[in-house]
């Protein structure tokens, strides 16, 4: 039986849904409207309760978005009750052609053994592990001219700190080991 705990993020209108089973095995998905579901059951499932508005799958936890007039009192049990009814039945979170998102909207050179590859591990090891705790992540999108490109999704769209966090603490982090990183800029 799957016991899905519910936790805050700093974005209010974001809930971390924590099923307690993984619920990706590589890499994060992001729907951020039911359109771009449809090799998505989860998803799906969950755009089908009224008042959810974005859809975020980490390794372990689901972050959903609320649209404004809707109220969390009332949808967070719902969405409890179909994250649970959905690893009930067995089927897949998405279906393995849904998960290829990597090379969408990437700018400039991809040089995995310079300044990229040092600015990816630095996301995939000291940023993008806190991100998730928020229940949201940072992708890397591209670099160019001293600027890093990068995504924000999950409980990061939206959220009122995000820029704070971007500009004081992904740039700063950058910047301190990748001198040639001026500035960080986020992209949709």
């Amino acid at each position: 039986m799957i016991n899905v705990v519910t936790e805050a993020t700093p974005n209010p209108a974001t809930l971390k849904f924590i099923p307690g089973c993984p619920v990706m095995s590589e890499g994060t998905a992001n729907f951020a409207s039911p359109d771009m579901a449809d090799q998505a059951p989860l998803a799906r499932r969950l755009f089908g309760i009224d008042g959810v508005k974005g859809v975020f799958f980490g390794a372990d936890f689901v972050s959903v978005a609320k649209s404004e007039t809707a109220d969390w009192r009332t949808l967070e049990p719902s969405v409890t009750a179909g994250i649970e009814a959905h690893f009930a039945s067995g089927d897949p979170v998405v279906r393995p052609a849904e998960i290829a998102d990597a090379g969408s909207g990437v700018v400039g050179d991809d040089d995995e053994t310079g300044i990229v590859g040092q600015i990816k591990e630095l996301l995939d090891t000291r940023i993008r592990p806190s991100v998730a705790l928020d229940g949201g992540d940072i992708v890397y999108r591209g670099f160019e001219r001293g600027v890093v490109y990068l995504s924000l999704q999950g409980a990061c769209v939206g959220c009122p700190s995000s820029t704070a966090t971007l500009k004081m603490g992904v740039e700063n982090l950058l910047k301190f080991y990748v001198p040639d990183v001026l500035r960080v800029e986020a992209i949709e």
